[in-house]
């Protein structure tokens, strides 16, 4: 059995994979390529949102999907949210990846259309949110309840995370960090600024959960919430300003080096 990594040499690990896939090279081949194909920064929350929530499987298929979907909504994500008329939807309803479908789809919209015409915007949301108990798992709690507060199917609630249920939120966090964490390798937006990078909790999927077990950043055997906030944890002692900044690393190892 190989010995495990003391604490330095994780840190020195994470540190070098941080830096290795933390680069405008990684933006190419990631799903934060499609929010970077705009510039107004509701363009961005919206199609980064989007592509966030249909961020699971091939990423090839990921990003195609998502462009697919930026391009039923006329490129503009944020005027058709807003000024889209039923004719104009219509399209959408052709929309697919894996369950989540075009009525999925068409309930998004109409659900950021809320946000925006009657809450301020996702940031305020989620601003409003944290203010609630100063953590982002109270701040993804309620930006999901605004989400649901209008009539929607039964069927989304799969497509929406749950901290509360245990959910490891990862699609959800994943967008969370691209918004807040303030990258000045390019590849993470930082649009948010009354979110701090040290209330984040890092993206956890399988990949990610089996590297942190690996390298023993994370006992707890699923993934779930409470992995999630032990992780978080783990790189806080390594970074207490930015500790999700270790999500590249993890990601890095796991996806491009089959660790």
């Amino acid at each position: 059995m190989n010995k495990p990594l003391s604490d330095i040499e994780l840190f020195d690990l994470l540190e070098v994979k941080y830096n290795q896939y933390n680069n405008l090279s990684f933006i190419e081949t990631d799903p934060i390529s499609i929010p970077h194909l705009f510039k107004r920064k509701e363009d961005i929350e919206i199609s980064a949102f989007l592509t966030a929530t249909i961020a699971w499987g091939q990423r090839k298929s990921i990003i195609n999907n998502a462009r697919r979907m930026m391009a039923l909504m006329d490129g503009s994500p944020y005027d058709f949210t807003i000024y889209a008329e039923s004719s104009d939807l219509k399209n959408i309803h052709s929309f697919v990846h894996r369950t989540f479908i075009g009525v999925d789809c068409m309930f998004f919209i109409y659900s950021l259309r809320n946000i925006y015409t009657n809450h301020g915007g996702m940031e305020a949301c989620f601003n409003n949110g944290i203010k609630i108990g100063n953590d982002m798992f109270e701040a993804i709690s309620f930006f999901r309840q605004i989400f649901l507060e209008i009539k929607h199917p039964q069927r989304v609630l799969k497509h929406v995370s749950a901290p509360s249920s245990n959910s490891v939120a990862k699609r959800i966090n994943m967008f969370l960090r691209w918004m807040v964490r303030k990258d000045k390798n390019g590849v993470d937006f930082g649009l948010w600024q009354d979110i701090l990078p040290c209330q984040l909790y890092c993206p956890l999927d399988v990949h990610t959960g089996n590297v942190s077990r690996k390298l023993g950043l994370l006992n707890y055997k699923s993934n779930n919430w409470k992995a999630v906030a032990e992780l978080t944890k783990r790189f806080k002692n390594f970074d207490s300003i930015d500790p999700v900044k270790y999500d590249f690393a993890l990601f890095g190892l796991g996806v491009f080096e089959n660790f």
